[in-house]
């Protein structure tokens, strides 16, 4: 740091203990009143200078009384000390003091600023002019013949020790102007910096943001990633017949233009939760799911299952709109009509025991939805041309009902290059089923590639938003879903990784 730059600095400090000293003024006025009232005699800002300390020793209590019922005053002392002492930004809290840790310190703060800057200020109002007084004493006789009340006499030969008086008490008054500044700016991260639950309110803010991240990121993979790999089939297969089969060729790009244009609406959907609000597809759009606003989709729907215990909302028919994921009940068959298009063989096998896709919970049935899609883009990615079988099967597990789904194809002969990118949709299955209370697996069995999902349908409270990293297995419910793909079937063994998104949000807030 340069000269000027620490005279700045040291001038900027020097204006926070002047605005300390003026913060004090209200009490020192009232704690002199006080006295004027509570003791004959005493006259408010007059003689002798001991009844001006007492009155500073008794606006002092009152000041941290002020800090500790004022929570903005916080956030207000941490802006004029980044402002003025040059404190980092990350060193300081940005909000107002909400626990009574916080509000101590603030009032510590607080009564330390304005002491300080009160003895400061009143040196900065007594000095200067003195100090002006000495340097001119040996030019002016008038000043000579004055009785001053020094402590030493300037008289006769001794008049020329004047000015060096002078000018000591200006750089006295600079000094502790310096010290004072370099004392508020060490004891501000102290007492004006996040406590630790400031911190652990931080690092929950960074952790819903990061779950929301990888909730979108989720849904893009899963919505647009599945539509350009039918897309790119599609086409794929309209080039190969393209003047031996006109009518196949226009059913492919008809195909197409649907997909496409099914891609965009949930596009729009998945995007739709960054809208401000207020907006038709904003975040407080009150058909959202979880929206307090709407009765279909918050709390319990009043019905119950068969144990007698209440369910979940329900997905209504055809309430898959603008805004809102797709399920099974609004966007399972659109989905195999998609693939098939592809030329793909699918097979969809439904459980009678499972009742209408109409009643799942809105919850596991878009979860469901969104795990076939993305087994039935694995399976148009790795192995073309294969038969793919679905399955949705009602299974009675200790824990309660629960919603078994599989998605089966043969392994290919020839194994398809995997993409360099890949390795996401496998990792987002096991999340998406661990959020619920279930898990996921998937691997080769016996030549064929195997996945399956089970989903409670009485959904559990997830533990904490986690991030998962190729194959992910979760101690808690038994989550293990193999990150091997269609083309690397051969493979032997499987890698699990899993990091706690709120634990690692608390360690990079603790550091």
């Amino acid at each position: 740091m340069s000269g000027r730059e620490r005279v700045r600095r040291s001038a900027l400090r020097w204006v926070l203990l002047l605005q300390g000293g003026a913060l004090l003024m209200p009490f020192f006025l009232l704690a002199m009143v006080a006295l004027g009232l509570a003791i004959p005699g005493v006259v408010p800002l007059g003689p002798p200078l001991a009844w001006q300390f007492a009155g500073l020793g008794l606006a002092l209590p009152v000041a941290a009384l002020t800090g500790l019922l004022l929570p903005p005053l916080r956030a207000l002392e941490a802006s004029a000390v980044r402002t003025l002492c040059g404190v980092p930004r990350e060193a300081l809290a940005t909000g107002p003091a909400t626990s009574w840790a916080s509000r101590r310190r603030t009032a510590a703060w607080f009564t330390l600023h304005a002491g300080v800057g009160a003895v400061v200020s009143g040196m900065t109002l007594a000095v200067p002019p003195m100090a002006v007084v000495l340097l001119v004493y040996p030019l002016f006789p008038v000043l000579q013949e004055v009785e001053w009340s020094w402590p030493w006499d300037h008289a006769g030969a001794a008049v020329w020790t004047a000015p060096p008086a002078g000018c000591a008490l200006l750089l006295g008054l600079a000094a502790v102007a310096h010290g004072t500044g370099a004392l508020l700016a060490r004891c501000a991260p102290v007492l004006l910096g996040p406590t630790p639950a400031d911190r652990l309110a931080a690092a929950e803010r960074r952790a819903a943001d990061l779950a929301e991240r990888n909730r979108l990121a989720r849904e893009l993979h899963d919505s647009v990633g599945h539509a350009l790999s039918a897309v790119s089939l599609q086409a794929g297969a309209a080039r190969h017949v393209l003047d031996t089969d006109p009518r196949f060729t226009r059913e492919a790009l008809a195909a197409i233009e649907e997909t496409a244009r099914n891609a965009v609406t949930e596009l729009d959907s998945v995007l739709g939760v960054l809208g401000l609000p207020g907006r038709p597809d904003g975040p407080d759009r009150p058909d959202r799911p979880g929206h307090s606003g709407h009765s279909g989709h918050s709390g319990h729907s009043g019905r119950s299952d068969r144990s007698g215990r209440p369910q979940e909302p329900r997905q209504q028919p055809g309430d898959g709109g603008p805004g809102r994921a797709p399920s099974l009940a609004d966007g399972l068959e659109p989905l195999l009509a998609r693939t098939r298009a592809t030329g793909a063989e699918v097979r969809l096998t439904l459980d009678p025991g499972l009742g209408p896709l109409e009643e799942l919970p809105y919850e596991v049935s878009a979860a469901a939805f969104r795990i076939v899609q993305e087994g039935l883009s694995n399976a148009l990615r790795h192995a073309p041309g294969a038969p793919v079988r679905i399955t949705l099967e009602a299974h009675r597990a200790p824990h309660g009902p629960e919603l078994v789904l599989g998605a089966e194809n043969p392994v290919p002969d020839v194994p398809v290059p995997a993409r360099a990118s890949g390795g996401r949709g496998l990792s987002g299955i096991a999340e998406r089923a661990r959020l619920l209370g279930g898990s996921a697996r998937a691997g080769p069995e016996d030549g064929v590639w195997r996945l399956t999902a089970r989903l409670p349908l009485r959904p559990a409270p997830a533990t904490g938003p986690r991030t998962s990293t190729g194959t992910e297995a979760d101690t808690a419910t038994g989550t293990t879903t193999s990150g091997e793909t269609n083309a690397d079937a051969g493979a032997d063994t499987d890698t699990e990784t899993s990091t706690d998104t709120v634990a690692e949000a608390g360690r990079e807030s603790s550091g």
